[in-house]
């Protein structure tokens, strides 16, 4: 049997060059997921473009941001970790925000966010977690959405402070709660490749899925595509078109098929568990 990929796309809507990049991947089938920025100014124009090819191809999610564009708390990331690390966020804040979100996500998409994850991983901070878990569980006790876990493999420094900053908690408590989840991220790098580089990378992370046991907990792979931009306020401005192009190209989808992956939904992954 075919092992199953999810492969997720983050940034949707923040900004033009990212959207089309994602849904031109989304439409050649080489990417499954993508979470959106729902307080971005370009959200409302951004989830009309998600029509019903689209939704039927790739699940729709929610990249929670506390760093970016989000209200009212909204703060750097090193401030974020340090505060939530101490206990010191106001909970009334992280509630507001986190509503803020979803009520957005919802307004415009006319559903429930299909997954969350985090902008810059924050679901998974302390405090964060447990007011996101909370929200989704009274909002959505019908059908709950499922939860891209930070916790990378074989990601050098860098995986390993995402992991440490409470990949492993979130996991424990999602899964107490009933929400699904996946088990590893890939996708972590210091976006600094060329695109020969970036297929080499991403051939590493193929491995490990083909390699791997998901005991019913699949891996995603994390991707931040897009096509050219002339956006100089973009850290990773430089790298998104070069995932994009390896994403496209044909030695990507080749090297899936010979892995035997099959890139998935997690909804309909999750719906078969």
């Amino acid at each position: 049997m075919a092992t199953p990929l999810i492969l997720s796309a983050d940034d949707y809507a923040q900004s033009a060059d990212i959207d089309h990049g994602i849904l031109k991947l989304i439409r050649l089938g080489r990417l499954t997921a993508t979470s959106c920025l729902s307080l971005s100014p370009r959200w409302h124009e951004a989830a009309a473009a998600i029509s019903p090819d689209i939704r039927q191809q790739a699940d729709i999610g929610l990249h929670l941001d506390f760093t970016q564009f989000s209200y009212p708390l909204r703060l750097s990331h090193p401030q974020l970790v340090i505060r939530s690390l101490l206990r010191q966020l106001s909970h009334k804040q992280i509630q507001a925000t986190i509503r803020l979100q979803l009520d957005a996500f919802e307004k415009e998409i006319g559903s429930a966010p299909d997954y969350i994850d985090g902008h810059q991983h924050v679901h998974q901070l302390p405090q964060i977690r447990d007011a996101l878990l909370s929200e989704l569980q009274s909002r959505y006790s019908g059908k709950l959405p499922w939860l891209r876990i930070s916790h990378p493999a074989h990601d050098g420094l860098k995986g390993l402070v995402i992991s440490a900053l409470g990949s492993s908690t979130m996991r424990k408590l999602a899964l107490k709660r009933g929400f699904s989840t996946t088990r590893t991220l890939l996708g972590v790098y210091g976006f600094n490749s060329n695109a020969e580089n970036y297929l080499e990378q991403l051939n590493q992370w193929l491995a490990v899925v083909a390699n791997g046991n998901a005991k019913g907990q699949p891996y995603a792979l994390m991707c931040h595509p897009g096509l050219v931009s002339a956006d100089q306020t973009d850290p990773i401005g430089q790298a998104r078109p070069i995932e994009y192009e390896v994403l496209a190209g044909h030695a990507f989808n080749e090297r899936l098929a010979a892995l035997n992956i099959m890139p998935v939904k997690g909804s309909e992954l999750f719906a078969k568990a």
